[in-house]
């Protein structure tokens, strides 16, 4: 009797943690959307601002600079003549 009291304990634990990951998932993804929403709404009025007031610069470059002196590109090939 006792091994049926405590399988069933575990099967309602399991079923409650079921309902809570259910639960906890479809949070998740009302709250990936409203995330996602309101990216497309601030890029959308971000846009639509710079279009009526094309003078202001914005506020985030589209890419740093490089400079050229501290990084430079250096083909695999002429390091492997090298070694020869």
């Amino acid at each position: 009797m006792f091994a049926w009291l405590v399988a069933g304990s575990g099967l309602l634990v399991a079923l409650v943690a079921v309902a809570m990951a259910r639960r906890v998932s479809r949070r998740l993804d009302v709250l990936t959307q409203s995330y996602w929403d309101l990216r497309y709404e601030y890029t959308r009025l971000r846009s639509q601002v710079s279009r009526l007031d094309p003078d202001t610069p914005d506020a985030e470059p589209a890419a740093p600079p490089a400079s050229s002196a501290s990084v430079s590109f250096v083909p695999l090939s002429t390091i492997r003549k090298k070694d020869k």
